[in-house]
């Protein structure tokens, strides 16, 4: 089940329905994407919208990262159930729309699914890494603007 949770800030996300039917359908795409036999189950995913200073202090406490981001994963998954936190700066996206001269809605679709590949494996630590990241990101949006 997908929760959507708002802690110290004013904001209103939109669509929420439609963001969890996209969602669903990019962890069942990839299920069959991957040739998983048993395929991927969305277990507890609790989006988490926050300020940039709420995510600095969990980035310090829990991660020892003395910097903002736009989004921090909790995976608490296990083998095909999807299961995490993802906290996200709703201030960074923000900011990160304005910078990458993006619509707002669509640098947070690409912030939350962003968290959603990481609970499926996808990692983002090297430059190959980031390349397949942002491919499966980028299927992810298009899925969404096709689609939903």
């Amino acid at each position: 089940m997908i929760k959507y949770n708002i802690e110290d800030i004013d904001f209103n996300l939109k669509q929420r329905r439609k963001l969890s039917a996209w969602i669903n359908t990019v962890v069942l795409e990839e299920s069959h994407r991957t040739n998983m036999v048993n395929g991927l189950v969305l277990g507890d995913i609790n989006f988490i919208f926050c300020s940039d200073e709420y995510l600095l202090k969990i980035n310090k406490q829990f991660l020892n990262h003395d910097y903002y981001t736009d989004i921090i994963t909790f995976d608490y998954s296990s083998d095909t159930l999807l299961s995490g936190d993802l906290f996200i700066s709703v201030e960074r996206v923000l900011e990160n729309s304005k910078i990458y001269k993006t619509v707002f809605q669509e640098e947070l679709r690409r912030v939350m699914i962003h968290g959603i590949l990481h609970l499926m494996g996808y990692k983002d630590s090297t430059n190959e890494e980031s390349k397949k990241m942002r491919e499966a990101e980028n299927g992810a949006l298009s899925l969404f603007t096709s689609q939903f």
